[in-house]
């Protein structure tokens, strides 16, 4: 039997990469937490044979020598939702006017610890509502955080709000306001993660990518 191989990944991807692991012939053991704690284990030199997280984390990874840059590879690109606790008002966020509205109603505003979030932040600072926004702890889905009560509006990765008990997903962030992130893997040594990473970049994984709220970053 071939080795297993140890994939260490941020949340966004985490339901993905189960699915594509239990597809690989050879065992693949996937572990998810929050992205910067990622980074951050990756960095301290802590063994895996695969990293996933948003590209441009694994550039300063690959930039700081702890993973080979030629294995990088992109594998999928997921945009930004906006979603609300079930039950609550339904708003319109198909464009600034309306998303705006809606974060301006809302008491508590949700964002994750990720790039996505850090950018979310700067734009209720320009829109004057900062003091409105709770960050969920890292590893913690902002979909949590609006089932319990705890944000009235939420915003993350479509792939972690998909599926979520007691949240309603309204739709994407309208024209112009767009976030979206690709997420790209790379490994310490290329040559024994190649296969499978050629793999999950490939066609035959497209269909998966799209159930999981994601599309695949082959351009």
């Amino acid at each position: 039997m071939s080795r297993e191989l140890h994939v260490l990944s941020s949340m966004a991807t985490r339901a993905l990469l189960a699915e594509l692991a239990a597809q690989w012939p050879a065992p693949v053991r996937v572990e998810s937490v929050g992205g910067v704690d990622a980074a951050k284990r990756v960095a301290a030199g802590e063994p895996f044979d695969v990293v996933v997280l948003a590209s441009d984390a694994i550039d300063r990874l690959v930039a700081a020598g702890h993973l080979a840059a030629d294995s990088k590879v992109d594998l999928v690109r997921c945009d930004v939702a906006v979603a609300v606790p079930s039950g609550a008002p339904r708003p319109s966020v198909a464009d600034e006017a309306g998303l705006r509205a809606a974060a301006a109603a809302a008491g508590r505003i949700a964002v994750s610890t990720g790039p996505s979030g850090v950018a979310l932040a700067k734009l209720l600072e320009r829109w004057g509502l900062a003091d409105r926004l709770v960050q969920a702890p890292p590893g913690v889905p902002v979909g949590r955080l609006l089932a319990q009560g705890d944000a009235d509006l939420g915003f993350q990765q479509r792939s972690e709000l998909l599926d979520l008990p007691g949240i309603a997903v309204l739709g994407a962030m309208p024209p112009g306001l767009e976030i979206v992130t690709t997420f790209s893997a790379a490994s310490r040594d290329a040559v024994d993660a190649a296969p499978l990473l050629s793999h999950w970049r490939s066609p035959a994984t497209d269909e998966t990518k799209q159930r999981h709220g994601m599309m695949p970053a082959r351009d």
